[in-house]
């Protein structure tokens, strides 16, 4: 059985996090991190609880960003592929919080030093996908954040109506079928984390390391730059 490509699993993957870490920590977005500054404000007005979260995770995704790519330079200086070793360090972590769950789940939007340090791990996790894609799998859609891709497939789409080219056609097709995919695994993976939450809030922080697992498997074709 061949296997989903590596951007559509993180695609799901992306989705499914950042819907049930939302869910599950306080309204905290842990892939779409700059939603954080949106829902910073709405917990200080509202007076809700993880607003300590929400304060730290963009310095946390920032510092793993950066970290990560001072290694995955350190990798690419002696000849190797840093796609595969990110993603062996990203799998730990997100094995981390599935066993942080089983034991002291479920979590239902209580911040304490529990949860915060599943929502830092979590970001940790997305950070490393985020600067993996944009570094070394940029030719794939974003896996984290759907807004430019489908503002991208509207203008592709308006373009293939209008345009009368047979080759630039062609090319907005190709581009439209990718990025149609990115937004429809995302999706796919936004309603899996809510149905993880509803019916499995322990258990469902599981699934994100083993389809981690599975990514380490996946093929990079046509995602990876020349």
């Amino acid at each position: 059985m061949k296997l989903p490509s590596l951007p559509t699993l993180l695609s799901f993957n992306g989705g499914y996090v950042d819907t049930l870490g939302f869910l599950a920590l306080s309204g905290l977005f842990t892939a779409h991190v700059t939603g954080n500054f949106v829902t910073l404000g709405a917990t200080m007005a509202h007076g809700l609880g993880g607003a300590l979260s929400k304060v730290l995770v963009l310095p946390m995704f920032c510092l793993v960003v950066f970290a990560s790519r001072l290694v995955c330079l350190k990798l690419q200086n002696r000849n190797r592929s840093p796609v595969r070793p990110m993603l062996v360090v990203k799998l730990i972590l997100l094995a981390a919080v599935a066993v942080i769950a089983i034991i002291y789940g479920p979590f239902h939007g209580d911040e304490n030093g529990i949860t915060f340090a599943v929502a830092m791990t979590l970001v940790s996790a997305m950070a490393i996908q985020n600067g993996l894609h944009r570094s070394h799998l940029s030719k794939a859609p974003p896996t984290t954040l759907m807004t430019g891709t489908t503002t991208q497939i509207m203008l592709d789409l308006a373009d293939i109506l209008a345009n009368s080219k047979a080759q630039e056609i062609t090319v907005a097709k190709a581009r439209v079928k990718k990025m149609a995919t990115a937004v429809l695994t995302f999706a796919v993976g936004c309603g899996a984390g809510a149905a993880g939450y509803m019916f499995i809030p322990a258990a469902a922080f599981s699934l994100p390391a083993i389809v981690a697992a599975v990514a380490l498997f996946a093929s990079t074709s046509g995602a990876e730059p020349n």
